[in-house]
């Protein structure tokens, strides 16, 4: 349906302690969305993340883009504090090291990172050229990997390559390009007009020949050069004229999250919809899944089936970019199965470690089954005082770190439930 394809133009974030079950559940299971954007905040341990992703795709009845922000250095989802390890920035390994072995065993690292942790989208590499070093939002963090645009290009394609082996895809950022910007689209408007050169084109220009056909991320940047009025994101100048028929991008075009300041404070919300559909974008890409205490995604769906209705968008816009996105979905001809990446226990096992414990402590249990599963704290006394799980989890092992910084020392309980089964253990929080 209609309806269905415009779900499948949408990758949202989401917060795992807020609506979960009541806003991304129905979202994915009912008006078949077509991704989601995983940050920090989503990442725990590498087994939680395991579990994580294949729980949401057991539940999309078309396979998910499940991404993540993995450029390396500064940019990396994944890193030491949640159980992987600190990467190099893209400026270390095109501009220090500048090395095509050293490039590929970082990619190759961070590949395998994702492979077994279910995600299938990786939102880098940076080709950027690093024109001005300064610059906010890149320069300043090490996200370039070069001032020349032909090293730019060699790195980017190594780094491309290492994902491309893992069946991972990847998207190219941020078109035309945001090295030389001045400004942060985070967090408002950014005019690249005076600053921005045809050179910046250049990796875009070469990876396309040679045959790169998975995302690129349009920029919310303006230059009035390219078109007078709308920033790149917006702009049908850019992403259909230059980036789609004059340099032959195939693929999928994804915009930069569509709440940045750059949008937001210009644009209004049904606006700036329809005005990146109609320049091309193929995925709109949100860093929330809740909006005024509503599902964003119904929301967005209900305004461009209006426009479409109302022919302000054309149907055909919309079948181009829902046959774009099945194609790169199909493209990743393995996607793990929910089960392959954790062996599925025998038995129900629920236990906490350190007790006593001062703080915090780990709960970990395993499902033999999938089903519907609570993990509730309670005091002495039988009252409530956290819930940890209350969700849809599929068969495997799973881990949650608890923080009782809150609470005063004494006797805790927690309970888990699953279907018929009930287990309680006691703790002991000593201060």
């Amino acid at each position: 349906s209609l309806r269905d394809k415009i779900g499948q133009m949408m990758m949202v974030g989401f917060y795992q302690n807020s609506n979960f079950m009541d806003t991304l559940w129905v979202d994915i299971t009912q008006r078949n969305l077509g991704g989601v954007v995983l940050f920090g905040s989503n990442i725990q341990n590498p087994i939680q993340i395991q579990n994580l992703t294949a729980q949401l795709q057991q539940a999309a009845p078309t396979s998910l883009f499940i991404a993540t922000d993995q450029e390396g250095g500064y940019v990396a989802r994944l890193k030491a504090s949640n159980g992987f390890a600190n990467t190099y920035s893209a400026y270390t390994l095109g501009t220090i090291f500048n090395s095509e072995d050293s490039t590929r065993a970082t990619a190759g690292m961070m590949a395998q990172w994702l492979e077994d942790s279910g995600i299938n989208v990786n939102l880098a590499p940076v080709v950027d050229v690093n024109v001005n070093p300064l610059s906010p939002a890149i320069g300043f963090y090490e996200r370039s990997f070069s001032s020349d645009p032909m090293t730019v290009f060699n790195h980017a394609s190594w780094f491309a390559d290492e994902f491309k082996q893992k069946q991972i895809i990847t998207a190219l950022k941020h078109y035309p390009g945001h090295g030389s910007a001045e400004e942060d689209s985070h967090l408002g408007f950014t005019d690249i007009t005076e600053t921005w050169a045809d050179s910046e084109l250049v990796p875009y220009q070469q990876l396309i020949g040679q045959g790169y056909a998975d995302l690129i991320m349009s920029g919310h940047l303006f230059n009035a050069n390219l078109d007078s009025l709308y920033p790149a994101s917006l702009s049908y100048n850019t992403i259909t004229g230059l980036l789609k028929d004059s340099l032959g991008f195939s693929g999928a075009v994804i915009s930069d999250e569509m709440l940045m300041g750059a949008i937001v404070n210009n644009y209004g919300f049904d606006q700036a919809i329809e005005l990146a559909i109609n320049a091309g974008t193929d995925i709109l890409l949100y860093r929330t899944n809740e909006r005024n205490n509503f599902s964003l995604v119904r929301q967005v769906i209900d305004i461009v089936e209006q426009k479409v209705n109302a022919g302000m968008i054309s149907l055909s816009r919309i079948d181009d970019a829902y046959d774009k996105i099945l194609a790169l979905k199909q493209s990743i001809t393995a996607l793990p199965e929910p089960t392959a990446r954790h062996q599925i226990p025998q038995d129900f096992n629920l236990i906490n470690y350190p007790n006593p414990f001062n703080n915090s402590t780990t709960i970990e249990f395993s499902l033999p089954e999938s089903g519907f599963v609570t993990l509730k704290i309670y005091n002495l006394l039988g009252q409530e005082t956290a819930t940890i799980v209350s969700a849809k989890l599929v068969a495997g092992n799973y881990q949650y770190r608890w923080n009782a910084s809150s609470l005063a020392s004494g006797i805790y309980y927690y309970r888990l439930e699953s279907g018929g089964f009930q287990q309680a253990n006691k703790m002991i929080l000593l201060k």
